[in-house]
């Protein structure tokens, strides 16, 4: 399959009791799940019978599974304290994902608090984090999935670009990944709704990173509009992205065999809906439609 398309699935009550029950609902190809409070510091150590069960059923339904780290993790703080818990708790989740057979964990890039230059918040990344990936040497280890932000405060990567300095801190470690937020990299300034917005934003970044290293795509459109730094997400084409970069997204070669994971608003009937609106817009047919819309230049902001 070209690109797996999925949801974020709850999983209070059960990784696989829970999780893949709302997947199944949603027709998700993939998922995405919490093993801890993504708000909290707390490390669970979840089930051994769940975990073996949420396993085997991905592995049975050929369902590629990912890890999201805890939201307060931030490796660029100025206080010891934050950064001694972000330790923790990433490697609990990198623990917990090799444990349920995820392929991947993500973390969002932090910022440098505190006034501190940003070289020296990347010192102290690569300081606490390059040893967590040098500590996966395990063959189902996962790998680790940056994140970039919506570009707010003193984020230490938004554009494409800033994965650069990321990726030089970490030595470019060999399960070092992206993870590319469509409404973070709209919001942060990449305008993807012009004409090859979206195949330009995808260029810049295998420039950066090189090819193979987008791992997974976060599939959100925008509420607010390009460069509004502001991390608020809609529903597939009823956004300031608009439907037709999607399509677009689908075509280019640094997206093949790439998972979409949506983390969009509407409950479950929302989510199921978005779902079913990616495969549409990745189906030969909507490819097509792509296509005839580029020749004629779309507009900005164009939605369904």
């Amino acid at each position: 399959m070209r690109n797996p398309i999925g949801g974020h699935v709850p999983v209070a009550g059960g990784l696989s009791k829970v999780g893949l029950a709302y997947a199944r609902e949603l027709a998700a190809e993939t998922v995405q799940v919490f093993v801890a409070n993504p708000r909290g510091w707390a490390t669970p150590p979840g089930s051994p019978a769940q975990d073996d069960l949420f396993r085997a059923q991905c592995e049975a339904e050929s369902v590629p599974a990912y890890v999201h780290a805890p939201y307060l993790i931030n490796f660029g703080s100025h206080t010891e304290a934050t950064v001694e818990r972000s330790v923790v708790s990433l490697r609990h989740s990198l623990r917990r994902a090799r444990e349920i057979g995820a392929r991947g964990v993500v973390v969002h890039t932090g910022s440098a608090t505190g006034g501190r230059p940003r070289a020296d918040a990347l010192a102290q990344v690569r300081t606490h984090m390059l040893p967590l990936l040098d500590e996966l040497t395990h063959d189902d280890d996962p790998f680790l999935l940056l994140e970039s932000t919506a570009g707010q405060g003193f984020s230490l990567c938004s554009r494409t670009w800033d994965f650069g300095p990321y990726f030089e801190a970490l030595d470019s470690h060999p399960k070092l990944g992206v993870c590319l937020d469509t409404c973070h990299i709209y919001a942060a300034g990449h305008d993807l709704t012009g004409p090859s917005g979206m195949r330009q934003t995808l260029d810049l970044l295998v420039d950066t990173v090189g090819a193979g290293r987008l791992k997974l795509i976060h599939a959100n459109d925008s509420k607010d509009v390009v460069g509004a730094h502001k991390d608020r997400h809609e529903n597939i084409g009823s956004g300031h992205i608009g439907a037709e970069p999607f399509r677009e997204l689908f075509s280019h070669p640094a997206t093949e065999g790439v998972p979409l994971i949506i983390e969009t608003p509407g409950g479950r009937e929302g989510h199921a809906a978005d779902v079913a609106r990616l495969k549409e817009l990745r189906s030969p047919a909507g490819a097509r439609v792509c296509g005839e819309a580029q020749s004629s230049g779309p507009s900005p902001g164009s939605s369904w």
